[in-house]
């Protein structure tokens, strides 16, 4: 499972005091414990004024460097403020996000044509969220193609389905899952990714349902997720899910996160 470890945002209420107090020690140890924890990008999202939310990457994207050569994941609504921020990594890492919104693909796509920038796209367009699997996919089908004009390996992509919350859904996760498995069936060597605690807002004890929804995601063939590395439960499930579908040849990768004290330490 790739994991693009979440803390680093400016819409948590800690990281936005320490952006406004610019506390350069609180961002670095937030880097340096999701790398601890087995994030294999960090990602970074400013959640400031516009005016100020290339400087406030910069200043982000700097302090997480300083510390890890883990990847990081530029993470903006601002498909502009997101080509910006690119020069300022010092190695490929992943774009948050492209849709068929506006004029997001036009923007990074060809930004990122000729590097080895990976990007997560999300399946919705000017129309909205679709509540349908078919216009999902149509969707995807539209970015494939905008990928392809640009030579875009579907390997360089994870694929984001929306997973909205499970409370005003009428079939659960049901849809999300037909579109994850019609979307793998037709490119294996894509990713699918997306933000695993959305599914569980305004429910009580969300933990519970955000470890369920992972396996059944991982199941239908999600193998990214945007989380917080450091929720040892959560990364137990991962680990536990991927030696259960056979993804993890006699179990090393479980045994070795275990060795290195990333889940299960509590409870031993």
């Amino acid at each position: 499972m790739i994991i693009i470890g979440e803390k680093i945002n400016g819409a948590i209420p800690s990281v936005a005091k320490a952006i406004k107090e610019i506390d350069a020690d609180f961002i670095r140890n937030l880097a340096k414990i999701q790398v601890a924890a087995g994030a294999h990008f960090i990602d970074v999202c400013a959640s400031t004024d516009v005016n100020i939310e290339v400087g406030t990457l910069k200043w982000l994207i700097d302090l997480v460097q300083e510390v890890t050569d883990t990847p990081i994941c530029i993470d903006s609504p601002r498909a502009q403020a997101i080509a910006e921020a690119i020069p300022f990594c010092k190695r490929p890492g992943l774009i948050n996000s492209v849709s068929g919104e506006g004029d997001k693909i036009d923007v990074i796509f060809p930004a990122i044509a000729d590097t080895k920038w990976e990007c997560v796209a999300l399946l919705c367009d000017d129309s909205g969220i679709s509540k349908t699997a078919e216009k999902r996919l149509e969707v995807f089908a539209n970015i494939m193609k905008r990928a392809k004009e640009f030579d875009i390996a579907p390997s360089r992509l994870h694929i984001d389905p929306l997973v909205e919350m499970i409370c005003t859904s009428e079939d659960g996760i049901n849809m999300i899952v037909d579109v994850v498995k019609e979307i793998k069936a037709q490119y294996p060597e894509l990713h699918v990714t997306g933000g695993l605690s959305n599914v569980s807002f305004n429910l009580p004890a969300r933990r519970l349902v955000n470890q369920a929804f992972t396996v059944l995601m991982m199941n239908a063939g999600m193998d990214s997720g945007i989380l917080d590395p450091t929720n040892q439960d959560l990364l137990g499930m991962i680990y536990s899910t991927e030696a259960l579908l056979g993804r993890d040849e006699y179990c090393m990768e479980y045994i070795g996160a275990y060795r290195d004290s990333l889940f299960g330490q509590k409870n031993r």
